[in-house]
Parts: C-alpha cells; sequence; structure tokens
C-alpha cells in the first residue's frame, strides 16, 4: 500500500513523500528540515530523491539530506546539478524497488528548459509545469514548449492523479473564472478548494480529468476563453500566450 503525503515548505510549497511504512522517496526537497522531521515521525527510511527541475526551492535540501542518508537521486539530464544524480532523460524509465514503484520520464520545458516529470498509471509529479487550475510561468521556455508540455499531460489518462509542487490552486480558480465565470466545473472547484483550504488541507492532489475541466491552460480551444483572452488571434498558441500574460499580472 503506498501512501502519499505533502510535506509544507516555504509559503506555498509541497515535498511529496511517497511512502510504504518503511521505505520513503521524496521528490523536489527544497527544504531538509521538514522531510528529516517527518521521517522520523514516521519512522521511515529515505531511500531515493526525484527532481524535476533545477530551482532553489525544489533541490535546496538534497544535500542535507545526503549527510543524513545517502540515496539515489534521480534529475533531469537537461540541466546541470553540483550532487551526484542519475541523469533522466525523455522516455526513460525508473524502478524504486522499496516502494514497489516504476515512473516514466516527460521532458516537459516551459518553465525551464529541462523540467521533467515522472508518471505512471497512477500518479504524475509534475513540479511547475502543470499546477492546480494553473501551470507554472515560463522562466526558460517559449510559450509554445510550454503549451506542447501541457498538451502531453492532457492526454494522460483522465484517473491519474496530479502532485503539484505549490498550493496556488485558490488563486488559479480565481484567475480561470475571470475567463469562463460560467464553467460549472470550476465553480465547483472553487467551493471545494475554499472548504479544504479553511479546513487547512491541501488542495491538491486533482486528477487529469479535473484539469481538463477547470484550467484554462489545458482549454485554450474554449470559445470563452479564446474570446475573454484578448489575444488578438484564435488559434491555441496565440490564446495560451495571452492566458499566461494575463495570469502574470494577476
Amino acid at each position: 500500500m503506498l501512501n502519499i503525503i505533502p510535506i509544507p515548505a516555504f509559503d506555498d510549497n509541497y515535498i511529496w513523500l511517497l511512502h510504504n511504512a518503511w521505505h520513503a522517496v521524496v521528490v523536489d526537497p527544497g527544504d531538509a528540515e521538514p522531510v528529516i522531521k517527518t521521517l522520523k515521525q514516521l519512522n521511515l527510511t529515505l531511500s531515493a530523491i526525484l527532481i524535476t527541475h533545477h530551482h532553489s526551492d525544489h533541490i535546496g535540501g538534497v544535500e542535507v539530506l545526503l549527510a543524513h542518508q545517502d540515496v539515489p537521486i534521480f534529475a533531469p539530464q537537461y540541466e546541470t546539478f553540483k550532487f551526484e544524480h542519475t541523469q533522466l532523460a525523455d522516455g526513460d524509465q525508473i524502478t524504486l524497488p522499496e516502494i514497489a514503484q516504476s515512473f516514466q520520464i516527460m521532458w516537459l520545458p516551459g518553465h525551464t528548459l529541462g523540467h521533467i516529470a515522472y508518471v505512471n498509471d497512477d500518479y504524475l509529479f509534475c513540479g511547475d509545469t502543470l499546477f492546480g487550475a494553473g501551470c507554472g510561468r515560463l522562466f526558460e521556455g517559449t510559450p509554445a514548449q510550454m503549451l506542447h508540455s501541457l498538451l502531453r499531460l492532457k492526454i494522460l489518462n483522465p484517473n491519474t492523479k496530479v502532485f503539484c509542487a505549490h498550493e496556488y490552486t485558490a488563486k488559479n480558480i480565481s484567475f480561470a473564472l475571470t475567463l469562463e465565470p460560467e464553467n460549472e466545473s470550476l465553480l465547483r472547484r472553487k467551493q471545494q478548494v475554499q472548504t479544504l483550504r479553511t479546513q487547512l488541507l491541501p488542495s491538491l492532489p486533482s486528477t487529469i480529468d479535473l484539469e481538463i475541466k477547470t484550467n484554462p491552460f489545458l482549454r485554450c480551444d474554449q470559445p470563452s476563453i479564446i474570446k475573454n483572452s484578448q489575444s488578438e488571434y484564435s488559434d491555441e498558441l496565440s490564446v495560451f500566450t495571452a492566458v499566461r500574460s494575463l495570469r502574470n499580472h494577476y
């Protein structure tokens, strides 16, 4: 039985911890302290670290964790890291025998040029590419690259659980409603997220199906979004580019 829990870090990061009551794997440990605390509380042995991209809030805790427990690290081959790691490219597969999980690697440039995600039939760990009702800012990649990456995620199994690295869902929904104020799925999600956050619970994971129904960056072909994007053109890339710009200033 696999358990997946979010470890809050900084203001709004989630470090995802996968465990089977004995062994644990962490994704994007930007801060070691809360990870070590959680491992001790649950009496878990760290067995691997998964990295999606090079930003400090995703790798800042790696060195301390390695000093605590020397474990293998998996990270994108398209980016540079100071720590030793297994380099991963698009289409690679990794197996984590301690927790009986395997993941396919997807290269998803956009937020950074080398960003990757880990996906299997049940779970997607997508770092800062896809968020609840949103997507990552384009720090290195182009709108065309990010749109292509998101469209690759859009065709995954609709039931795939989506584990994003930040708690941005509520604000993303607020923005999405400026584009699709009559989207009933989005209005329902707003209520659900408000209830969860009032109880100090995470809004994640979501699912690919829920994102398809409520995430404007996966819906740039929809008439309401095309209209409200203020884009001069109606093709999907132009609309996506306009929506991303609007969100940057929201």
